[in-house]
């Protein structure tokens, strides 16, 4: 049934209903119920129209399967291009290990470790291909838990990393790249608030919670900017959500030639509507760090 089938369905049942029901909880609680199905209706749409009209080809790729929205669509794409049928992943902030970017991979055969602070919600005790650390991550230990991660897996590298940490995450990832870990393909949450080329990001606090505002991460342009210092390229970012972004070493360019240069083109903001109010909640920090550079 279309959407509109679904519209003219919902207002011939209302001609035939008792006026004197429509007050009643059951009846409330009907509406909301098929409001909510029309909603979800229009975003699928919505979703499908973005994937299928974004200028860069990676977004018709997106699907999803344990990631947040599509991120899993295009990783297992790029991964393919990349030659990779099997990797290392690591990812730092995987929440209980129910929804993240690399579980994904796990399930494709892939060798990996995770790092996060919450507890995982399943039992692990008998995985030979999977290491968990669970640690509050700071700038000062992120690169020995990156190392103790490949250690316990006993390989040399990563092909795939995934952060998402809601905060300091840009000085994370310079940190692991001055550090030498430089895999194929990183995976990063950005602040999509923020549309290209205006920057921003928070200052660095070990301490940093994300309490749902605006105060958290950094811009894609400050990403992009930071990646290319150390020969990574910006190649997307997921069309459902405008949330995470795709940056692959350099050298393997040639194998993404069908994809847009200009970060103008690869850019998606953000899909605040899919939440109840438009946009995080706006936080003075914001800001202040804006003019006060």
């Amino acid at each position: 049934m279309t959407d509109l089938e679904v519209l003219k369905h919902f207002d011939l049942r209302l001609e035939n209903i008792d006026k004197n029901i429509l007050s009643s909880a059951q009846f409330q609680r009907s509406i909301v119920t098929l409001m909510g199905q029309l909603k979800d209706m229009e975003l699928d749409f919505q979703t499908k129209q973005l994937r299928a009209t974004h200028i860069n080809p990676l977004n018709r790729f997106g699907n999803k399967c344990f990631s947040q929205t599509d991120e899993d669509g295009i990783t297992l794409e790029i991964v393919r291009r990349l030659g990779l049928s099997d990797g290392v992943y690591a990812e730092f902030g995987v929440g209980n290990g129910l929804e993240n970017n690399t579980l994904i991979l796990a399930a494709c055969g892939w060798r990996g470790f995770w790092v996060g602070g919450e507890d995982l919600v399943f039992d692990y005790s008998k995985a030979t291909r999977f290491h968990n650390i669970q640690a509050w991550i700071t700038i000062d230990n992120i690169l020995g838990h990156a190392h103790a991660g490949m250690n316990a897996l006993g390989v040399s590298g990563i092909d795939v990393l995934s952060l998402d940490l809601d905060g300091n995450d840009i000085y994370f990832l310079e940190k692991l790249l001055t550090g030498g870990i430089r895999p194929k393909l990183f995976i990063v949450e950005y602040n999509g608030k923020f549309i290209p080329p205006a920057k921003f990001q928070i200052a660095y606090d070990p301490e940093h919670q994300w309490i749902g505002d605006d105060y958290f991460g950094a811009a894609l342009m400050n990403m992009a900017e930071m990646f290319e210092i150390y020969g990574y390229r910006l190649i997307c970012c997921n069309a459902h959500n405008g949330a995470n972004a795709f940056f692959i070493n350099q050298e393997h360019d040639e194998l993404f030639i069908d994809v847009p240069k200009s970060i103008n083109d690869i850019y998606v903001a953000p899909r605040y509507h899919l939440f109840n109010s438009y946009g995080h909640k706006k936080s003075p920090r914001v800001v202040e760090s804006i003019i006060n550079k």
